[in-house]
């Protein structure tokens, strides 16, 4: 038993180890951290186009990595956080930075969900006054009043 439970083991390490021999540590992305740390604070500002709710430093879609890719290029290249963030609205729109500035297109993105939340309350408010004005007997009786009128 014993013997079997060591082979075991034995071949296991043995099928490992070349795995194991094949890692190696990650290289950062940048030789720079602080083009790299520059790139981050960017690539947060702006919008993973296929995730949406992520930002291109969140994100692992092919298309977030490419755009990352890009930002570090521009930052290379030396243009300035505007001009890259200038350059990503020209390309994809308001909708991919994370926060968008407040304008005439973009309003609705600001200021829907507090629209959609009074519209919402509002029509609770008018359904419950006019349940309210409504006699007893225009509500039909719930099944444990029926089941005790019988018994």
């Amino acid at each position: 038993m014993f013997d079997r439970l060591v082979g075991g083991l034995l071949l296991c390490v043995a099928l490992c180890a070349p795995v194991a021999g094949a890692a190696k540590e990650a290289e950062p992305a940048a030789q720079d951290p602080v083009t790299e740390a520059r790139m981050q604070r960017i690539a947060s500002e702006l919008r993973c186009l296929v995730c949406q709710n992520q930002t291109i430093a969140d994100s692992q879609a092919a298309l977030a990595v490419d755009l990352r890719a890009q930002v570090r290029e521009m930052i290379q290249r030396g243009d300035s956080d505007q001009q890259i963030i200038d350059y990503m609205t020209a390309r994809y729109g308001d909708f991919v930075r994370y926060r968008p500035p407040l304008n005439a297109s973009t309003a609705f993105l600001w200021f829907g969900p507090m629209l959609l939340l009074l519209i919402g309350g509002a029509v609770l408010v008018i359904v419950i006054r006019r349940r309210q004005r409504l006699s007893a007997d225009r509500f039909e009786p719930d099944d444990l009043d029926v089941m005790e009128d019988k018994a």
